[in-house]
């Protein structure tokens, strides 16, 4: 009996086998990514990078909420160029004025 209550709760507390864990559209956190979920695209932005770096004058594209992944245009120094940044790695953004 004890045998059959073992197995009983290692079915309850085991996944089916090969069911893989989903990833967590939420795994991208902090203000920054939060912003960037809700930003228009082609809105022209400054970025603040975690030690000091800053992008200046740079289009925003798109946010991948998936892998945390924001893309931006350079029309300016890089024209036809896309910078990729992990959302966690920006500490702030600024949003030009028109």
């Amino acid at each position: 009996m004890s045998n059959m209550n073992n197995t009983r709760n290692l079915k309850n507390n085991c996944k089916p086998c090969g069911q893989q864990e989903t990833p967590s559209i939420n795994r991208c956190k902090g203000c920054v990514c939060n912003q960037l979920r809700r930003l228009q695209t082609q809105t022209e932005v400054d970025l603040f990078l975690r030690g000091g770096q800053i992008i200046e004058d740079v289009v925003f594209i798109t946010f991948d909420p998936k892998d945390c992944c924001a893309f931006f245009n350079d029309p300016t120094t890089e024209p036809g160029s896309t910078i990729i940044v992990d959302c966690q790695d920006i500490q702030a953004i600024r949003i030009e004025a028109d």
